[in-house]
């Protein structure tokens, strides 16, 4: 037994001095085109280590944490091509593209695969793109900053994307075919989880505003000690229904507790701080239902924001642009006024830099909270990564709310990105509705002019706000000629 263990102990000290790599560099990777790129890794202190690749060498000595890096100099798209990696030991990092990469982040609806949305089988079966390369991380929770992830490269074809995100790879899809170049998506996203999750200590605990959320969850940890205890003792007497027989009813649901997915700061230690040193163009980013409750939807906009700039800082590549999804309709939602009020949020987050939204009112689901027509939602996050990212000049947002000017009994609504128009999808404009000094609140009569919107209602002789498509499931259909529709707003913050 001795023995045994001296060899385990010797065969770990030999791993441990051999040059290793992250999971993220590895076969089938998809590097960042036209940036200096870093590789990084490990190696017994002390230890040189070279990496070549299409004819550039860079050297590194490692410290004494045995960790080294290099960095390459940018290189356009091209052909695949073998990466070496020398010390004690050499690797070689086989079918290695440059081209476009993107960190897919959020809750289900960024998880939900290609075979749980719409034509399953048709989209899977036409997936045959070998320059779309696809990564997707393991779903883990940390209390400390991790170094290295659990995941691998694959190439694009009808038997690896069917359970990859359907968001990230219809978003993929568009721009590889429109830009002409391999295109990579890192999907780090976990069902179900808030916003205070993915972002960092930091970043989280440096902004007194939020610290409700952190009130919140220091409540739930005070609970958690009787509540598995409840839990337990529930699994037991679940477990004996069972061996009675007869219809079983669901196994209980573990209480929130330490490790839990909603830790904050939990996802962004093991699922995004170790993606940090891999150079990227930007995120797409669909998330909020969690947060769309009593005591945290307000602080949302406050929440988004931080991340949003926590991300920014810590990639240290500046402003990248971060697109997003706003919430869809949805009509079982817990309560309808915290679902729009996250929805607002999420369009006012708009005013950060190089940021972009994707409204999707117009295909939710109302009774799922999981629309599975994730092409559109795919598509229009491209339309705005062609614009931000990539400069082209095209209408990629359906109509923004700028102003509301009073005209008598009358409330001239003014609109951004109107494109060529503002369009009803249907017959009659529906959505709108006007308030007077009361507020009370009461359907407008809603008509195009030009562009803008003139809305009333003969119960508000004098109108002072405006608000359009505030529900969890509206009744709206304002889009512009482009066929982008219109995003929940409010002239006021009543």
């Amino acid at each position: 037994m001795r023995l045994a263990v001296g060899l385990l102990g010797f065969a770990v000290a030999v791993s441990w001095c051999d040059v290793r790599l992250p999971a993220l560099i590895s076969d089938h990777m998809l590097l960042q085109r036209e940036v200096p790129v870093r590789i990084w890794g490990w190696a017994e202190p002390g230890e040189s280590v070279t990496v070549a690749f299409r004819g550039q060498t860079a050297t590194a000595v490692t410290g004494s944490l045995g960790k080294w890096q290099v960095w390459l100099s940018p290189v356009d798209a091209g052909a695949a091509a073998e990466m070496t990696v020398s010390g004690k030991n050499t690797l070689t990092v086989r079918d290695v593209l440059l081209g476009e990469v993107w960190v897919g982040s959020g809750q289900s609806n960024m998880v939900w695969p290609i075979s749980r949305s719409n034509n399953p089988q048709q989209e899977a079966a036409s997936a045959n793109y070998p320059q779309i390369r696809l990564f997707k991380m393991a779903l883990k929770t940390s209390p400390e900053p991790l170094e290295d992830v659990e995941g691998k490269w694959e190439t694009c074809s009808p038997e690896t994307v069917k359970e990859f995100s359907a968001v990230g790879y219809f978003f993929a899809r568009h721009l590889h075919k429109k830009l002409n170049v391999p295109f990579g998506v890192i999907q780090s996203a976990w069902g179900g989880t808030p916003a205070q999750a993915w972002t960092s200590r930091k970043a989280l605990y440096a902004d007194a505003a939020l610290l409700p959320i952190l009130a919140d969850w220091n409540r739930v940890l005070d609970a958690y000690p009787d509540a598995s205890q409840r839990y337990q003792q529930q699994v037991v007497e679940w477990e004996a229904r069972r061996k009675q027989g007869g219809d079983a009813p669901r196994r209980p649901v573990a209480p929130m507790g330490p490790g839990h997915s909603h830790t904050p700061t939990g996802l962004y230690n093991a699922m995004i701080e170790p993606l940090i040193p891999y150079a990227i163009r930007g995120v797409i980013w669909y998330q909020g239902e969690s947060n769309a409750s009593r005591t945290q939807a307000k602080l949302y906009q406050r929440l988004f924001e931080t991340m949003i700039r926590d991300w920014r800082e810590q990639w240290g590549i500046g402003d990248f642009p971060f697109l997003f999804v706003q919430l869809a309709n949805f009509a079982k939602a817990g309560s309808p006024a915290d679902w729009v009020v996250v929805q607002e949020a999420q369009a006012r987050t708009l005013g950060l830099r190089q940021t972009g939204m994707a409204v999707i009112n117009d295909i939710g689901d109302p009774v799922d909270i999981h629309p599975t027509n994730k092409q559109d939602v795919g598509e229009r996050l491209a339309l705005a990564a062609r614009h931000l990212a990539y400069k082209e000049q095209l209408v990629y947002s359906g109509p923004r709310f700028r102003q509301a000017t009073r005209e008598g009994a009358k409330l001239r609504v003014w609109f951004d990105s109107v494109g060529g128009g503002l369009k009803a999808k249907g017959e009659a404009l529906k959505g709108f509705e006007v308030a007077g000094a009361d507020r009370r609140w009461y359907p407008a009569e809603a008509k195009i002019e030009g562009k803008t919107v003139v809305a009333s209602s003969a119960s508000v002789t004098q109108p002072e706000a405006v608000r359009y498509a505030w529900a969890s499931n509206p009744e709206c259909n304002l889009r512009n000629a482009e066929g982008l529709p219109a995003s929940v707003f409010r002239s006021v913050d009543w």
